[in-house]
């Protein structure tokens, strides 16, 4: 690693740092932290990264045109000693930031009060991003969120039945083709214009949002590897698909797994009260929606995986992507039967 650092001029002593599944992270003595990007995942490190710059130096100086402060409101890049913004070598290639101190991440703490903070920060991260051109930004996951590309893997998967299982999924399978007819309603969207093209973080996990040590209020996003055009919906969505379900998303027992109304409705007060004024008609009306079609967006991603055997999604026993599967599916049939209690919520903080 002395290369590496030698490349950002840096010195000090290295630890892991973190618990992520794709990149190596390391903390340089609380003031920097050094990943080593997986570029097995993201391919293309320079688009990934011109994105990383762009927004964050957007959000930098919005911040400062409107005269707010900029420190810890989102990640500080750091270039190389040459001007790049990352280093790429024989050891791999890394990246640097600047470590946010007195700061935290949470899980699986999913309360009214977290989740309402929590979407404070997404909402400020949109509300800032709104005059981006988001055309401008790499694509790196093509489809990442096209639901009726996903629709047709699946089938495709099913023509294929590559694991020979198939036949051992024909409910789920049903229940997945019955839902398709709802697929297109964010991509139509999106191609008639009446839901713009935005930045989309694409991955707003409770997990992936910072808060203060001090007054536990949210600070920023973080993990921007997937920051790329999209839309809004997609982040409020999956942010919702994961932290309004009352359990793991692997959690086997079905009577457990319910969409939580109380954390839905805090998510969506907090949300609108920053990225509110921001949102096109047409996003309004799809934003309870944006939770089904994301919830079963991931479910049929684990239904698909499973049939193909296991390839894409890691596993840790044979029916696991069928048990995410189900989970989701049971989901989105609960957030369906609430349909009209959620759009209550969403018309009432509109």
């Amino acid at each position: 690693m002395e290369r590496v650092l030698k490349a950002f001029n840096l010195e000090g002593t290295l630890e892991r740092f973190g618990d992520g599944h794709i990149n190596i992270t390391y903390n340089l003595d609380n003031k920097y932290i050094i990943q080593k990007l997986n570029t097995e995942v993201f391919p293309n490190p320079a688009g990934l990264m011109d994105n990383c710059w762009a927004v964050t130096n957007y959000i930098r100086e919005k911040l400062e045109a409107e005269g707010k402060k900029t420190e810890r409101q989102t990640l500080e890049f750091i270039a190389t000693v040459d001007g790049k913004p990352f280093y790429e070598g024989e050891e791999g290639t890394f990246r640097v930031y600047r470590f946010i101190d007195q700061a935290y991440t949470l899980t699986n703490e999913k309360t009214p009060e977290i989740l309402y903070k929590a979407a404070k920060a997404i909402g400020r991260f949109q509300q800032i991003l709104a005059d981006f051109d988001a055309e401008k930004l790499f694509t790196v996951i093509p489809d990442f969120h096209n639901t009726p590309k996903r629709v047709e893997n699946l089938k495709k998967s099913v023509e294929k039945n590559a694991s020979g299982r198939a036949a051992l999924v024909k409910d789920e399978i049903e229940f997945a083709y019955d839902i398709a007819k709802m697929a297109g309603a964010i991509t139509e969207a999106i191609a008639d214009g009446s839901v713009p093209l935005r930045v989309s973080h694409n991955d707003t996990k409770l997990n992936n949002v910072l808060f203060d040590e001090k007054t536990n209020d949210s600070l920023c996003l973080i993990d921007l590897d997937t920051v790329m055009s999209g839309s809004y919906l997609y982040d409020f969505g999956d942010a919702m698909r994961f932290g309004a379900s009352t359990a793991a998303e692997d959690c086997t027992d079905l009577d457990k797994v319910s969409f939580d109304l109380d954390i839905f409705e805090a998510f969506t007060k907090g949300y609108l009260e920053c990225a509110g004024n921001v949102l096109t008609e047409g996003e309004k009306k799809l934003i309870y929606t944006s939770v089904i079609l994301m919830t079963y967006e991931c479910g049929i991603r684990f239904l698909a995986d499973y049939i193909d055997g296991d390839v894409y999604f890691r596993t840790h026993y044979e029916n696991h992507n069928l048990d995410r599967a189900r989970n989701q599916f049971k989901l989105v049939k609960d957030m369906l039967e609430k349909r009209e209690q959620g759009e209550a919520i969403v018309k009432k903080y509109l």
